[in-house]
């Protein structure tokens, strides 16, 4: 007997968009995209900052079986790759399996029926056998715990929340944040601003951003011929696992990789004193590597100030820091970053026995068997879950990976109606025991970076190359899984 199961998947950016398609083209189209905004896109629908590109290259940052052979630049703008995903996305008729305006507050297991109901804020309860979460880690902005952050009189907004309303144009600027928007933002508003000041907690390793604009003729190759956009993703491909490789298995690669950034350095910035304040001060790869040949350029600008004093407090007029000096400015940028260690959240996540998702996760933090399955979460499988985010690579090979499996289980499922998977506890410790180690001899723990929880536990990187990670969910073996039969179908 064979039942195709209904599948719920929560978000519409690119894992979730990924996942759909790894099941249609599969044949299973039993399958609902709960999204709690208006459009499709993720985090390249909301990101609209100046500047705001991708740090891998197109052919890489692209579905596998959707080249695009027309990209603009081999780094694409947001506009680019947030077209692209609704061109792929028509192309298969997604829009009509999405719900639009559907933000998810809780889902449930119903042991006895072996379903998930899932309620959204408009009070429509949904209900299915298989949940997938595919809401990413990059989604929440998370704003820097600052006294008097309220109290300023100025405008003040979040990177991915960019207010562009607001003209910058002879204004005195603040940016707060070293991060990969700010690395894309900081060059675009430079010239704008009467002076820029930007805060600076901790220099960032910035690498040379080897781009190019495509020409006609690329666009003709890459059409007529194929094989030679399908070279350039293997070409990228092989270099971000060397990079991966150089993080994680075989640190003495990171010489000439750590030679590049210090020369890159030196060619850009001749002032000592700026170069001074541009140097890590924390090993290669602790925190994310960046990729600009305009940054430190802007910064070397007249009108630029890099001030690396802590911040005290944010006061009416601008920004006091640890030293007493106040710094009046006009407008606040933060560009600090993303809650990406808080997994899920908002939403709440019940399992068996009514375990609350987020309580297990409260004392070490977030953990699941290959990033996808916790135990007594039945039918639960996540996209982008914990310890999925590449250090070094696209995060759309990870994707596909992690699709194909949870496709397998669907399939697996269709011949067993009424039945639910829970992973073996074992299993997944037994995961997480060959994880921790490797974790542990990577530079992610040698400074403090939003890959790691407040208890020290990297919860968002894959120690190893994206290649590795396929190997490793490359089959589904249902010998990981307590199968049981729901007692009301």
């Amino acid at each position: 007997m064979k039942r195709e199961p209904s599948i719920l998947i929560i978000g519409a950016g690119f894992a979730g968009l990924g996942m759909a398609l790894e099941l249609q083209r599969r044949g299973m189209s039993n399958f609902t995209i709960l999204e709690k905004a208006a459009d499709l896109g993720g985090v390249w629908r909301e990101n609209t900052y100046p500047g705001a590109a991708c740090d891998v290259p197109s052919p890489l940052y692209s579905w596998s079986f959707e080249p695009k052979p027309d990209w603009p630049r081999r780094f694409s703008q947001q506009r680019d790759i947030h077209g692209y995903m609704r061109t792929v996305a028509e192309k298969y008729d997604l829009p009509a399996k999405i719900e639009f305006g559907a933000e998810v507050t809780d889902a449930e297991f119903d042991e006895g029926a072996g379903i998930w109901r899932v309620n959204t804020t408009d009070g429509v309860t949904h209900i299915a056998d298989i949940l997938i979460p595919a809401v990413g880690q990059l989604s929440r902005p998370a704003m820097p715990n600052l006294p008097g952050i309220d109290s300023f009189t100025g405008a003040a907004f979040h990177s991915a929340e960019w207010d562009h309303s607001v003209d910058l144009t002879g204004k005195r600027v603040a940016c707060i944040g070293t991060g990969a928007s700010a690395i894309q933002y900081i060059p675009r508003i430079q010239p704008e601003a009467a002076h820029l000041t930007l805060f600076q907690r901790s220099a960032a390793w910035v690498l040379p951003k080897f781009d190019t604009e495509y020409s006609a003729l690329h666009h003709a190759l890459f059409e007529r011929v194929p094989v030679t956009q399908l070279a350039e993703r293997f070409a990228i491909w092989s270099t971000f696992e060397f990079l991966a490789l150089a993080l994680t298995d075989i640190p003495g690669l990171k010489h000439p990789v750590i030679a590049l950034a210090n020369r890159h350095l030196e060619k850009q910035v001749p002032d000592l004193a700026l170069r001074a304040k541009l140097t890590p001060d924390y090993p290669a790869g602790c925190k994310r590597g960046l990729f600009s040949n305009e940054y430190f350029p802007a910064l070397a600008q007249p009108n630029v100030s890099v001030e690396t004093t802590a911040i005290e407090a944010v006061t009416p007029n601008g920004i006091r820091t640890a030293d007493g000096v106040e710094h009046a400015v006009d407008v606040i940028i933060y560009g600090t970053g993303f809650k990406g260690t808080e997994f899920l959240a908002p939403m709440n996540i019940y399992g068996l026995g009514g375990r609350k998702l987020a309580d297990v996760w409260s004392a070490e933090g977030a953990r699941a068997f290959l990033g996808i399955s916790v135990p007594e979460f039945p039918n639960l499988f996540m996209m982008y879950g914990p310890n999925t985010n590449v250090g070094s690579g696209s995060i759309i090979y990870m994707l596909e990976a992690q699709a194909r499996y949870i496709r397998q289980v669907a399939q697996y499922l269709a011949q067993r109606p009424a039945t639910f998977l829970s992973v073996r506890a074992d299993a997944e410790q037994s995961w997480d025991d060959w994880l921790q180690p490797r974790l542990k001899d990577t530079p992610w723990n040698f400074c403090s970076s939003w890959y790691r929880n407040a208890s020290g536990r990297i919860t968002n990187n894959w120690p190893g190359a994206t290649s590795l990670f396929r190997w490793k969910t490359r089959k589904f073996t249902p010998s990981d899984y307590e199968e049981r039969r729901a007692e009301r179908r």
